[in-house]
């Protein structure tokens, strides 16, 4: 009997009660469906527009693979797609809602998820607007927060001299049925930011204007940081409302004399890297000074990660050379949203930042 029990339930040499086996609790033989989000506002669409909402979810049951039967939506004008498989402990899938959007205002339509992981259906739920006269705004604000559309997801301050206070603007809609009031969170000290205005109903658009405070930036060459944007006051950071953030602060020149000054020449300014299969490969770019007295590269810095640098010196002589080596790595590179480049901060007059390209295939 104790072989049997063994073999049954799967557990070596410990032996469960006979029992124990037989009446489990329901919950832990059922299936467990959880849903990320069971309702989602898919904010406005035009008339005879679809819109689609998709809906996460996951198999957290313990005891067997999930099967959805069906997904009922509660009227013909919108359609659903499922997986049509079993699907496995722990994994991740998907369910979508298309309306149809063939009558103008406020909708909210339902769909029942009939599966062997619950007795009763699981309802999701679709929210949204359709408007007679819906302007495209798909080219001018590209990234979509959770209803908030923004025009741009990084801000780039170049060639900043302290003192300085340069400025940027990003531009905002509200595409929910909500109204908004659009805040900026983590903000460093060196950067301010007003939003206007500050309550944004469903349809209207607004702007952040960011100042930044170059007396407050610490270091010469490269300072980065990252901000979110938020729909509400006290909502919490969300990665994926990131907005990227860099600053160039340029050292002052003007007490150096041209004639004396050193020159920095280089190679190329474009690095072009090949991987033809490999995980990593390596590129080179000469560095010369023509000039009349020592080049010093003061800030040697990456805007990316997925590079590695070795610079043979930081102080290059009148007439001499050196090299810069930069490693490329495949699988960080694939991850990274800004393009792959290289800084230098240096002492030339006329050339304080160089700032060479990384062109990986």
């Amino acid at each position: 009997m104790e072989y049997i029990l063994n073999k049954v339930i799967g557990i070596g040499k410990k032996v469960l009660p006979f029992c124990l086996f037989t009446f489990l609790p329901l919950n832990m033989q059922a299936q467990r469906l959880a849903i990320t989000r069971t309702t989602i506002d898919v904010g406005r669409t035009g008339y005879c527009i679809p819109v689609t909402a998709t809906f996460e979810l996951r198999n957290k049951g313990l005891m067997r693979k999930l099967q959805i039967k069906d997904v009922k939506p509660d009227c013909s004008c919108t359609k659903v797609e499922f997986p049509k498989g079993e699907i496995g402990i722990g994994d991740k899938f998907t369910i979508k809602m298309t309306y149809d959007a063939r009558m103008l205002g406020h909708f909210n339509k339902q769909a029942a998820i009939i599966s062997n992981g619950s007795k009763e259906p699981v309802y999701i739920t679709m929210t949204g607007v359709v408007l007679a006269d819906l302007q495209d705004y798909a080219g001018s604000y590209p990234y979509d927060f959770d209803g908030l559309l923004v025009d741009k997801d990084e801000l780039e301050f170049d060639d900043v001299k302290k003192g300085e206070r340069p400025t940027q603007e990003i531009r905002i809609m509200n595409n929910s049925s909500t109204v908004m009031h659009p805040n900026v969170l983590h903000l460093p000290p060196y950067l301010s930011a007003v939003v206007t205005p500050d309550r944004l109903p469903p349809g209207h658009s607004g702007k952040v204007l960011f100042t930044l405070d170059s007396e407050k930036v610490r270091d010469f060459g490269l300072t980065q940081t990252s901000i979110y944007m938020a729909k509400e006051l006290g909502e919490k950071v969300q990665s994926d409302k990131e907005i990227g953030v860099s600053a160039v602060l340029l050292p002052d020149m003007q007490g150096v004399r041209q004639e004396n000054a050193p020159q920095l020449a280089i190679s190329d300014s474009v690095l072009n890297i090949s991987f033809e299969g490999k995980a990593k490969k390596t590129g080179e770019i000469v560095l010369y000074n023509p000039g009349h007295s020592t080049l010093e590269i003061s800030s040697l810095q990456m805007f990316t990660s997925g590079l590695k640098m070795t610079l043979g010196k930081r102080t290059i002589a009148p007439g001499g050379t050196t090299k810069l080596k930069v490693t490329a790595y495949a699988d960080q590179l694939a991850k990274v949203r800004t393009r792959p480049r290289v800084l230098m901060i240096t002492n030339d007059p006329k050339r304080p930042k160089v700032v060479i390209t990384i062109n990986t295939n």
